[in-house]
């Protein structure tokens, strides 16, 4: 059997998948979410063991990639929130009557299926599979070469929950080949199987989804963030926040990668700041330098996605210059004030045209568990059709359903 035609049985399974997993009782679906959990927690030890392999085979991206029983709990935990989640299929979310008496209810209901590209984190496996089930949708999932083995173990305990509560196992597919061109036949809608393509990764596989997909996409772009220090903020908050922002996670796409400091603190706050960033590079503008020895910043610092601990610095005169940096070199995915003047800080929520917008906390809460929802399979900076951190509700459309009592139009 060719590629294209493994691809296209699984683009069918996938089909008569979704429609089981739409009519399926809410309790069914819930009960294959806490099955993947247990099943994930029973099977850390093979999971673990291949994702030994996987890292001793990479060459970057180290922590993206690796797992460790933390990690697998924490992924098993949050795909227990997601079972928590009210189901959505079937809310109407709005019901009016009209004049000639027609009875007409918007009805939410999933997708249908969804392909998703992804690279380094093999937890998208497990986060994945938990939204599309709580929202109804069949999931074919193609992980990078790097984390296919890691990917193949969480997809094992995965499949063996969705059998024990009675779901059909191609509810969720995971492409078991490296080779390339099965990304092809993804964006390619596999004969109309495919109704959304969905991509988390680096900026050339989000590049080549939507120049390629010949179907709808749901992406998002770099995760250039900044944290903008107000002067009106508290040295010790703002010392922690950025630590956090830049340094907790430097290889998520929520951390911070360019501070931006106002003017009539930078001399003050600064030196604190950059105390508090051991392990750092910096790079500043010449304001900065002038305060804080630092290698001096490009032009294409400004607009770079490190995922490194490396952080751009800029010393700007106020709110708005600040604002203008950021609508000039971000990618609209999340940015931060640190501030005790609340009017200052609500301007900056109100003006900032980003996915997420925060006050006096650090960018790497720009995640679907810190939002809530147990799991996020990405978080999307475009403004249609879903927005910020994608759960289940996002994953959702809906449609219109009518009654009538015989009426005919004239």
């Amino acid at each position: 059997m060719t590629l294209r035609d493994e691809m296209l049985d699984m683009g069918r399974a996938a089909r008569r998948a979704a429609e089981t997993l739409r009519t399926a009782p809410p309790e069914r679906r819930t009960a294959a979410i806490r099955a993947m959990a247990r099943h994930i927690r029973a099977n850390v030890d093979p999971i673990l063991a291949a994702n030994a392999a996987d890292v001793a085979a990479a060459t970057a991206q180290i922590d993206r990639l690796r797992l460790d029983a933390g990690r697998v709990e924490a992924m098993a935990a949050g795909i227990e929130i997601v079972a928590d989640l009210p189901d959505l299929l079937g809310q109407e979310l709005a019901r009016w009557t009209r004049p000639n008496g027609l009875d007409i209810a918007r009805v939410r209901g999933p997708i249908g299926v969804i392909a998703m590209v992804f690279e380094s984190r093999p937890n998208v496996v497990a986060d994945a599979a938990a939204i599309g089930v709580r929202s109804g949708n069949a999931l074919i999932l193609r992980a990078g070469s790097d984390a296919l083995g890691s990917a193949r173990a969480i997809h094992a305990a995965i499949t063996d929950g969705l059998v024990e509560a009675g779901l059909p196992a191609e509810a969720v597919q995971l492409v078991a080949t490296a080779d390339r061109d099965a990304v092809g036949l993804m964006l390619d809608g596999l004969d109309g199987a495919i109704d959304l393509v969905i991509p988390r990764g680096g900026k050339a596989l989000v590049e080549r989804v939507a120049r390629d997909a010949r179907v709808p996409t749901l992406g998002h772009l770099e995760g250039v963030c900044h944290t903008y220090l107000h002067a009106s903020a508290d040295p010790a908050m703002a010392t922690a926040i950025v630590a956090n922002a830049k340094m907790r996670r430097v290889g998520i796409c929520g951390a911070t990668e360019t501070l931006l400091v106002d003017r009539a603190c930078a001399h003050a706050l600064l030196p604190l700041v950059v105390a508090a960033l051991p392990g750092c590079e910096l790079r500043g503008d010449d304001a900065a330098r002038a305060i804080v020895p630092m290698t001096p910043a490009t032009e294409e610092d400004w607009s770079t996605e490190y995922l490194a601990p490396v952080l751009a610095v800029r010393v700007v005169d106020d709110m708005g210059a600040a604002i203008t940096h950021i609508a000039r070199y971000g990618t609209g995915h999340t940015e931060a004030i640190v501030a005790e003047d609340a009017g200052a800080a609500e301007a900056f929520l109100a003006r900032v045209d980003s996915a997420i917008v925060l006050w006096n906390a650090s960018t790497q809460f720009a995640d679907g568990g810190e939002f809530g929802f147990g799991a996020e399979i990405g978080i999307a900076t475009g403004k249609l059709h879903a927005r910020g951190p994608v759960g289940p509700e996002q994953l959702t459309t809906f449609r219109y359903v009518v009654r009538g009592s015989g009426q005919v139009r004239p």
